[in-house]
């Protein structure tokens, strides 16, 4: 993330923010007062009061008495996704042509964008199989190792790529993770001439995406679009003719955003 002044930085909202952040890791099950105090680091008074606060907002939800209660995001939280999602135009932008995507391919789908040199997913189409990955939205990727990160990598000029990965670090995600600068570099001009790039088994074992940019433009691409499965997947077995499939989907949503003006 981003380096704070620390100066500008309200302490109490960092906390909130610290807390929503453990609560999202719990996943399903939920935190206790003391696991949160534990795992942010505050007393447990100081959690307490802040979930509290939260909890009256509608962001924490509560169940349980006493020592047992436990805490887990709240509904408020799904209302301001929404509308964060609403108000980028390149989700709405690729709304239609994703659902189109993961019917062809029976994959899931998603958009992307770089934001300070992470890769943010924006809009998803979950595939009609069983198998459901979790691909939340909204969570910074390492664009070093995430199939959308490479692919709007790929788009920049080399200098900035190298100062991206600098800043933020290529950490070892599985063994084939690209922790290389010089490598990811060959990689990204591979993928730049190809049109797309893979992600295979780089950031999660078992797990493949390939991944386009959208928009290639001499400041960089405005997204990237991609579509995940798990590697044993037939239809993974022929990357190049799925490459093909997400290359012509973030065309596709190109063409739209310059008919609407916006790149």
């Amino acid at each position: 993330m981003t380096e704070l002044d620390s100066r500008y930085v309200v302490k109490s909202v960092s906390r909130a923010i610290t807390i929503l952040e453990a609560l999202e890791d719990s996943h399903e099950d939920g935190l206790t007062v003391t696991e949160i105090a534990k795992t942010v680091g505050i007393s447990k008074s100081a959690a307490f009061a802040t979930l509290y606060t939260l909890t009256s907002h509608g962001f924490v939800s509560d169940r349980g008495e006493g020592s047992t209660r436990k805490y887990s995001l709240g509904l408020a939280l799904v209302r301001l996704g929404q509308q964060a999602s609403a108000q980028n135009s390149i989700t709405d932008l690729a709304r239609s042509t994703l659902r189109d995507l993961s019917e062809r391919t029976g994959l899931t789908s998603r958009v992307a964008v770089l934001d300070d040199g992470w890769a943010v997913v924006v809009g998803r189409v979950d595939a009609r199989t069983a198998v459901r990955l979790d691909l939340g939205m909204g969570r910074q990727e390492w664009p070093h190792c995430s199939g959308v990160g490479k692919a709007m990598l790929s788009t920049l000029p080399e200098a900035t790529v190298r100062s991206i990965v600098e800043r933020l670090g290529m950490p070892k995600k599985t063994a084939n993770t690209i922790t290389d600068v010089e490598v990811l570099l060959a990689a990204l001009e591979r993928a730049d001439a190809d049109g797309f790039c893979l992600d295979d088994e780089e950031d999660v074992e078992g797990v493949l995406c390939i991944a386009s940019p959208i928009s290639h433009l001499p400041g960089g691409a405005i997204g990237a679009v991609s579509v995940t499965g798990l590697k044993a997947d037939p239809l993974l077995r022929q990357p190049r003719r799925v490459g093909r499939e997400v290359r012509a989907a973030a065309a596709e949503i190109g063409e739209i955003a310059r008919g609407r003006g916006l790149t």
